[in-house]
């Protein structure tokens, strides 16, 4: 290997000696600088800064020891090769120990060992300056991906705000009717969000969605959910804020259909919604492709509620459907995310979706109570978002 233009320095207080190895490396494509005692070869070292040291260990006026102390101490990267007489292995061990790479042994009879030994010490050289560079890369790149990870986590804890301030109050009393709603993201961020809000004097209505997916895409369409149904509401109340609104659950969920679709966000969502008439005590829900169905709980017994429909921002031709239904005088309605299914044991969906409402019977169809059935526990990490809403009524 020809290594044309690489620098050596070269030691030694012995003319013969120091000359008869420069000429060695010279002569096998070596730059070679000498110096015939320490402190010039130090001087030359910091003025040229050579690729390699060759020095003797066995100096006059300066121990070659200290030498490589000094060189070791200023310039950890270059190669230091000791030369020392066979009887002096106790200075070439303290000499590795303090910085060199490498040894000879005097006399230097063999010109193939004194190269092979450059060759191996500059390559060694080599590679410690490229793993130092790559390590100082590596470092750089970790630096730079803590930084993003931290802002990826400020970002979440902002939309992770903002999600919360987008949730409505729970417990929320309205008359003779209690919401309330809890929410386990997977992620810092939820694909599933509820609302429930008063629509006029004699109406409340209420949703819960599943956006498909997770993290923060998902979450960002519930920020659309949030938009779209809160833009319906004042359309409506432009109109009349005293009257009840017009539109039925159905519409609502036409409406988001093609307004997701139109968006071309590449999410859909299942999510069912109803409105309840307080004068009538009715319910008017309707459904998009959302499982589980609610559960109606009342007397005792618990049972789910009729209903299906396509997923809302999939199809351009989806149709929706409303159900009435009178309510009981006292009753709770149990509304949950798929995610609740992985709570429940059983090998298939129809298994579990069966035990939902004989744990609703056991919970007396409060949300406290079926949460510990579900063994759903603060901060239990979970593989879906899992979303819980019931509303109840219970006259005074």
């Amino acid at each position: 290997m020809q290594l044309t233009g690489t620098n050596l320095l070269v030691i030694d207080d012995d003319d013969v000696v120091r000359q008869d190895i420069a000429m060695r490396l010279q002569s096998g494509g070596f730059n070679v600088l000498q110096a015939d005692q320490a402190a010039q070869g130090l001087a030359l070292f910091g003025q040229h800064k050579p690729d390699l040291v060759l020095l003797n260990l066995q100096m006059p006026e300066q121990s070659g020891l200290a030498l490589v102390r000094e060189m070791a101490g200023r310039s950890p990267e270059t190669p230091l090769i000791v030369a020392s007489a066979a009887g002096s292995m106790q200075d070439v061990v303290e000499a590795l120990h303090a910085g060199a790479s490498d040894y000879l042994l005097k006399p230097l009879v063999d010109n193939a060992v004194v190269e092979h030994v450059v060759k191996r010490s500059l390559e060694q050289g080599r590679l410690r300056v490229e793993n130092q560079r790559i390590r100082e890369r590596l470092e750089a790149a970790n630096r730079e991906l803590l930084n993003h990870l931290q802002e990826l986590k400020d970002d979440q804890a902002a939309g992770h705000q903002v999600q919360l301030n987008m949730l409505p109050q729970t417990p929320w009393v309205s008359g003779e009717y209690e919401f309330q709603h809890r929410i386990i993201p997977s992620l810092y961020l939820s694909g599933d969000f509820v609302d429930y809000f008063r629509v006029s004097e004699t109406q409340l209505a209420f949703y819960l969605a599943d956006v498909s997916g997770h993290g923060a895409s998902s979450a960002f369409a519930t920020v659309l959910l949030k938009f779209m149904t809160t833009r319906l509401l004042y359309e409506q109340r432009k109109q009349d804020g005293s009257r009840p609104i017009a539109f039925k659950p159905s519409d609502v969920l036409g409406h988001i259909n093609r307004s997701l679709i139109s968006c071309k966000l590449g999410k859909h969502v299942t999510m069912l919604g109803g409105i309840i008439d307080e004068t009538q005590h009715t319910l008017t829900y309707s459904i998009g492709g959302h499982l589980p169905l609610p559960i109606l709980f009342s007397e005792g017994q618990a049972h789910y509620l009729e209903g299906k429909g396509r997923p809302v921002g999939l199809f351009e031709d989806a149709v929706y459907q409303d159900h009435t239904i009178s309510l009981p005088e006292r009753f709770s309605l149990t509304l949950c995310s798929d995610g609740v299914l992985d709570c429940l044991s059983g090998a298939t969906l129809r298994e579990k979706e069966k035990q939902l409402p004989h744990l609703i019977e056991e919970a007396g169809g409060g949300l406290k109570a079926l949460m510990g059935k579900l063994n759903l526990q603060p901060g239990k990490v979970m593989p879906d978002d899992i979303s819980l809403m019931t509303l109840s009524r219970n006259p005074g």
